[in-house]
């Protein structure tokens, strides 16, 4: 049998090499963005230099051969699912058995006057950080649009580069539709204190033209014209699936999946960016376009295209990113505004770079979500606590447990529990300090999630 993939990102290289291990189907992974995958989140590193385009490929070049998957360098523009070939720009004809989607994702774009212009682009692709490289030099002034994760990637990369930004950000905070107010106001400042020109509460209304088609300035929704020689789209991104638009493959925002990541075509699977499941999981969301979730959809897809059926399960809710110097870790659910049933325990450092928030049920008590700037938690620890709906104060007392800082960093676990106790009138005491012996002790009791026998 012989088995395409269409994208060659996370989640199609997942599923290219977990159907190596479940079988000896003939594999083709075909993708026109690079020869080989790379880690598209250290795409920023590259530029920045602190790494290089090779020490971003997870595997060597010898991998693919040695495994016996087929990569062809091409831009696949049309599929014939009733014939089940795709046909490529380059004059490629692939005829598979079975088909997986993994096409990513694509920079938003919402019709601004000038989005088209030289020197406007988005951060998703390799393709996007050449064109950045290209257009940096002798760069004056960057304008960045859009104020979620990949803004403030390419807002570090821009400010590694001594290159002045202006970052418009349309919302009243910094991501303040994802972070709690306290964490969102920390992250504003610290956008700041690097000497990031952050206009919050402002749109981009225009892009202008210099005369000879390049970028020169934005007009922004205030009436403000900010003169830059680059302006960098990153409000947000969308699956990739233009091509397949107008074909007889059912989609929406993205590609339309079952549970299984079946499509409504026979013997066809989607997985990563361009999936919109029809039934989410209760808390999650129909397009996730987070790296994690590719991986794990790609796991899946290689279980069902070798016809050993396996349900797509994302478990617990967690992310992870850096603003700057500030590393954030957010695990289950801790929404922006508190419904009337949470409560929340936050605590900030007094030198406002460092806070511990913990979401928990009202009336219950059985601890719902962590939101953590600065100091670092174990995933699997947060995770187990919130499977099995442990309460409050028992996680209070044992919170150390979850601490995985370098072990000469200052711990604030008894600072948080202090906090509970004055705002509860209880007398917790903390019981367990950190380390990674008591924490491996603590695990083996969890109850584990479904986990695929690999």
């Amino acid at each position: 049998m012989h088995i395409a993939i269409l994208g060659n990102g996370v989640a199609g290289i997942t599923a290219a090499r977990f159907i190596r291990k479940l079988s000896d189907h003939r594999i083709t992974v075909i993708s026109a963005e690079t020869e080989h995958f790379f880690s598209r989140t250290a795409l920023m590193y590259v530029y920045m230099g602190h790494m290089r385009y090779e020490d971003i490929k997870p595997y060597d070049d010898g991998f693919w051969r040695k495994n016996r998957i087929d990569l062809l360098r091409a831009f696949a523009e049309r599929i014939d699912f009733g014939a089940k070939a795709i046909y490529t720009r380059e004059g490629h004809t692939i005829r598979y058995d079975k088909l997986l989607l993994a096409t990513g994702s694509v920079s938003s774009r919402f019709g601004w006057p000038g989005q088209e212009l030289e020197g406007v682009r988005g951060l998703y692709s390799y393709q996007d950080l050449e064109y950045m490289e290209r257009n940096s030099q002798g760069l004056q002034r960057a304008a960045i649009v859009g104020g979620g994760l990949i803004g403030i990637e390419m807002a570090e990369m821009f400010h590694s580069r001594h290159i002045p930004v202006t970052f418009l950000v349309r919302e009243d905070n910094y991501w303040d539709m994802v972070l709690p107010p306290e964490e969102s106001a920390m992250i504003g400042r610290h956008i700041r204190e690097q000497g990031i020109d952050l206009r919050l509460s402002t749109e981009l209304k225009e892009i202008v033209d210099d005369g000879a088609g390049r970028a020169c300035a934005v007009i922004t929704s205030r009436g403000e014209r900010i003169g830059c020689g680059f302006v960098g789209l990153t409000a947000g991104v969308q699956p990739n699936i233009g091509f397949l638009k107008h074909t007889e493959l059912e989609t929406d925002r993205g590609i339309l999946v079952d549970e299984y990541l079946r499509t409504n075509i026979p013997d066809v699977f989607a997985a990563g960016d361009c999936v919109e499941l029809r039934q989410p999981r209760p808390g999650r969301r129909a397009i996730e376009a987070v790296w994690y979730a590719g991986r794990m959809m790609g796991e899946t897809a290689a279980y069902n295209l070798c016809g050993r059926p396996a349900a797509y399960d994302p478990g617990i809710w967690f992310n992870s990113a850096k603003f700057f110097d500030i590393e954030y870790q957010v695990y289950g659910h801790v929404p922006a505004r508190l419904p009337g049933g949470f409560a929340t325990l936050y605590w900030e450092h007094p030198g406002g770079r460092k806070s511990i928030r913990l979401v928990y049920d009202k009336a219950q008590g059985h601890v719902l979500g962590f939101n953590l700037m600065g100091v670092r938690y174990r995933q699997e620890v947060c995770e187990k606590w919130i499977r099995e709906q442990a309460h409050i104060e028992e996680v209070l007392q044992h919170l150390g447990l979850a601490n995985f800082d370098p072990e000469f960093f200052r711990q604030y676990e008894a600072e948080v529990v202090e906090l509970y106790n004055r705002q509860s009138g209880s007398g917790l005491q903390l019981r367990q300090r950190r380390g990674l012996k008591a924490a491996v002790r603590f695990l083996k009791n969890a109850v584990q999630p479904k986990a695929y026998n690999l």
